[in-house]
């Protein structure tokens, strides 16, 4: 397959999280991936949005959140950046159950899902200049006969 590239640009409110999931679901379908694998993708990005509005941006609604979407191969590869606060630490971010919200339910878990739902998870972040998140999805490829 060649490749393919798409880019949006949203504001960082909640309700723009689920239209980046399907937007991210949709582009992922030239692939043809299976249902577990629309999920996973579905699953990692809505996380990666969410840490972008929620810490990235501190729920504050007039941030810009970026979502690029690859297809490199039989991968999908999505970039998710903001230019909000960024992560002090990014080792001690990824590490299961650390929020810097503890009054949050569900947090401390962001990283854990994409790393769970992805092969390979990059974090970029610079404090006062934001975070750039890379999520790579491998789809396994089809052919009739593999049931």
């Amino acid at each position: 397959m060649e490749h393919n590239h798409m880019e949006l640009h949203f504001l960082s409110r909640s309700q723009n999280e689920s239209f980046a999931r399907a937007v991210a679901a949709a582009f992922a379908a030239q692939l043809n991936p299976t249902i577990e694998e629309l999920s996973d993708i579905r699953t990692s990005v809505s996380e990666a949005v969410t840490n972008a509005i929620i810490h990235g941006y501190e729920n504050r609604q007039e941030g810009m959140v970026v979502l690029a979407c690859d297809i490199e191969d039989n991968a999908f590869v999505a970039t998710i950046a903001d230019r909000g606060c960024g992560i002090a630490d990014v080792s001690l971010a990824r590490r299961p159950f650390y929020t810097t919200k503890p009054e949050l339910e569900r947090s401390g878990m962001g990283f854990a899902v994409m790393e769970a739902f992805c092969e390979e998870v990059h974090v970029e972040s610079a404090v006062g200049r934001g975070t750039t998140v890379t999520l790579k999805k491998e789809i396994a490829r089809y052919t009739p006969g593999d049931e």
